[in-house]
């Protein structure tokens, strides 16, 4: 935004109307009383008559040119004075009005008004003080969405907890009422029991996850050399029983196929896990899911998890990596999980110091990791 200088408005072009009025009446009688003491200290000294006039034959110029009477030099250099301190006013007065305008500025800010800026130019040195006050409102603004973002995160997470609890819990509740009731049939008690223990189930996996997510960010590394290939192998053979009876194939590739990077597995693990679930859940309608690995750089390698089922809605690509964000809204356990997952699966990529993200389109959905080979090392460059 260009920056204007300070408008005066009619009362200050007033004031510094009348600055500048006073500021000449006072140098006029000034100059004349310095004029008429140096007239009467000439009069009462004949040896200063004496010596102007031997001053003023001796700076003769050629053409028989001389100064003009020490009267007009004299005038002619208060004249010069006189302006110089009439600015040197002037502008005192214009630079304490600028000042007074930036404190009004800063009031009106200070009284709520955030998105206002100070926008106009003012003299270097106030300048600087213009420009760290907006800095310090923008920085202080961008805490204020932080902290109400955080405000905001914390409600929800209230909520989705109270909703993810509350729902098996109601169910445990009411099993458990009919079996003390004692009016169940014997088949009906054992239905209940099964249906009881899978919500527990359900709870705890909720617990689980969150005591993880809150813990993730002070957990520390247990690195050490792990071979990418034969981690996708263990993995897969994880996902091979429900691969079949979803008609999944799972298919590694690693370039090179001895790749080795300095890792902690069992967290990295956990990442495949839930990247290789959430395929399952939502890649409805997908045949295979691919687990890549490659050597992008001498510093990094890039993990992929792909499958080829229903693409993920654009508007819920920025957001999927959110603490208990879900693709589908109902939040039905029997097609979504805690939503928690991702959060995790980022949460231990970050602690690796490395990125992920995620790209779908109508013929892959793919998540993909950077890590680098040593994250001691990237953190010390970091």
């Amino acid at each position: 935004m260009k920056k204007e200088r300070v408008k005066l408005t009619g009362a200050e072009k007033s004031e510094l109307f009348a600055e500048g009025v006073v500021t000449i009446v006072l140098l006029l009688l000034l100059n004349l009383s310095i004029i008429i003491l140096i007239h009467l200290a000439i009069l009462q000294d004949e040896s200063l008559v004496n010596g102007i006039y031997f001053l003023k034959k001796t700076m003769t110029f050629a053409g028989g040119y001389h100064l003009w009477s020490w009267q007009n030099t004299f005038i002619i250099l208060m004249w010069i004075g006189d302006i110089v301190v009439l600015y040197w006013r002037l502008i005192r007065r214009y630079h304490q009005m600028q000042l007074r305008h930036v404190i009004s500025e800063l009031h009106y800010i200070a009284s709520g008004h955030f998105d206002h800026r100070i926008n106009f130019r003012v003299r270097p040195d106030l300048q600087r003080v213009v420009d760290s006050i907006n800095s310090l409102v923008d920085s202080t603004v961008n805490s204020i969405n932080e902290e109400r973002a955080i405000e905001q995160s914390k409600d929800e997470l209230i909520t989705n907890v109270s909703h993810d609890i509350r729902t098996p819990l109601t169910s445990i509740i009411g099993y458990l009422g009919l079996l003390k009731s004692g009016v169940a049939s014997p088949e009906d008690q054992q239905k209940y029991v099964n249906i009881a223990y899978t919500k527990a189930e359900q709870m705890k996996s909720l617990a689980n996850d969150l005591f993880e997510y809150t813990t993730l960010k002070s957990t520390k590394l247990n690195l050490s050399n792990l071979h990418i290939y034969s981690m996708l192998e263990q993995v897969a053979a994880g996902f091979e029983l429900e691969a079949e009876k979803k008609g999944i194939e799972i298919k590694i590739e690693a370039r090179p196929k001895n790749l080795t990077i300095k890792a902690d597995a069992e967290k990295l693990v956990r990442v495949y896990n839930n990247l290789i679930s959430n395929a399952f859940k939502y890649g409805i309608g997908a045949t295979q899911i691919k687990l890549v690995a490659n050597l992008v750089n001498k510093r990094e390698v890039e993990l992929r998890v792909e499958n080829n089922g229903e693409p993920i809605p654009k508007k819920s690509l920025k957001k999927i990596f959110d603490r208990f964000y879900r693709v589908e809204t109902s939040r039905n356990t029997k097609t979504g999980g805690t939503g928690l997952g991702l959060s995790i699966t980022k949460g231990v990529v970050d602690l690796h110091h490395g990125t992920i993200r995620c790209e779908s389109d109508k013929n892959w959905t793919s998540f993909i990791i950077r890590l680098p080979l040593n994250p001691k090392k990237a953190n010390s460059k970091g």
